[in-house]
């Protein structure tokens, strides 16, 4: 897919009909499809120390973990359409091609099914599914609050992790509660980095994100630490867990390494940035070093799962690489 296909596809005057080819690709594209990988290995990092019983529940959780994040960036654009036709007008929402109604009327029932699949597993899931659902709903004002929008967006995706693992029987580990520290921290650092790519729209719409109200550098220094504490945390989350084989400290070394590798150039690209435009080069690490750092976890835990980690890596690499529009992330 590309911004040129996509185009093509589906403009129109008009909002499209629901469930058509073409309103199906739009509404994906409002999901992000490349950014669903973060909030399932979000789910899957999580579920690593739940210990689920069975495939089928370990696949219902990781699949629900990654809808959940389409459903609800779909949902939020709803709210913040203000500034997305400023620094985002490629999106079929401010297009006007699909319309707020049509996408509410989708993402909440799927946010409440990927819920429902959390909460039949645990039932306490149930409660944290709606917090983080009206989270979700309530984002948007915070987010015009320089305190309040990367640690308001930090806790709904930490509290996905938290659903993950409460869905198994394991008891609540040290090595699950570095986990959660590490997914709040690093995803703060991904929302407050994704900032730097819509500062001047932010500007002109009232949204006084860090970046508007203090500028680039002293943002850029926030974010260090919370990329330093993420990574901290992900190297506790995998100190404290016993070794299961060679092969999985082996790979987690590897994951980690590369993890810490992309924190480390995203950081650095990140005090460089200038422009919005060009802040997509520093994003970019930032989002790869989170599901690194996440997996490395993953596989320390689970062994088993080296093979399909793996492969949901490359399969992020390669969707990343094919988003419709380059600048955005």
């Amino acid at each position: 897919m590309n911004a040129q296909l996509l185009t093509a596809e589906i403009e129109t005057p008009r909002a499209l009909r629901v469930f058509s080819k073409q309103f199906v690709l739009a509404y994906v594209t409002t999901m992000r499809p490349y950014l669903m990988f973060v909030s399932g290995i979000t789910g899957v990092a999580g579920l690593s120390h739940a210990n689920a019983a069975g495939l089928i529940q370990e696949l219902l959780v990781a699949a629900a973990a990654f809808l959940s994040y389409g459903f609800g960036q779909a949902l939020t654009d709803c709210f913040q359409t203000d500034t997305d036709r400023i620094s985002s007008p490629y999106r079929p929402l401010t297009r006007g091609i699909i319309t707020r109604t049509q996408v509410l009327c989708i993402s909440v029932p799927g946010l409440l099914l990927c819920v429902g699949i959390f909460g039949f597993l645990n039932p306490l899931n149930f409660v944290l599914g709606i917090l983080a659902g009206l989270g979700l709903a309530t984002y948007t004002p915070l987010k015009r609050q320089w305190w309040g929008g990367p640690f308001y967006n930090a806790w709904i995706v930490a509290t996905l992790c938290l659903m993950a693992i409460l869905a198994g029987p394991a008891p609540f580990t040290p090595g699950a509660v570095w986990t959660v520290a590490a997914v709040f921290f690093g995803y703060a650092n991904f929302v407050l980095s994704g900032y730097f790519k819509d500062i001047a729209a932010d500007r002109a719409t009232g949204y006084n994100t860090f970046p508007v109200v203090f500028g680039r550098f002293p943002a850029a220094i926030v974010s260090d630490l919370f990329a330093f504490v993420a990574t901290i945390s992900a190297i506790a989350a995998m100190s404290v867990t016993p070794v299961r084989s060679n092969a999985a400290t082996l790979c987690a070394a590897a994951f980690a390494l590369a993890g810490v590798v992309a924190v480390i150039v995203g950081q650095v690209r990140l005090h460089r940035v200038r422009t919005d435009n060009e802040a997509h080069r520093a994003i970019a690490p930032v989002v790869h070093s989170y599901i690194l750092l996440l997996s490395a976890i993953a596989v320390m835990q689970r062994t088993e799962w080296i093979p399909g980690v793996l492969v949901f890596y490359a399969a992020f690499v390669v969707t990343m690489k094919i988003r419709p529009e380059k600048s955005q992330i």
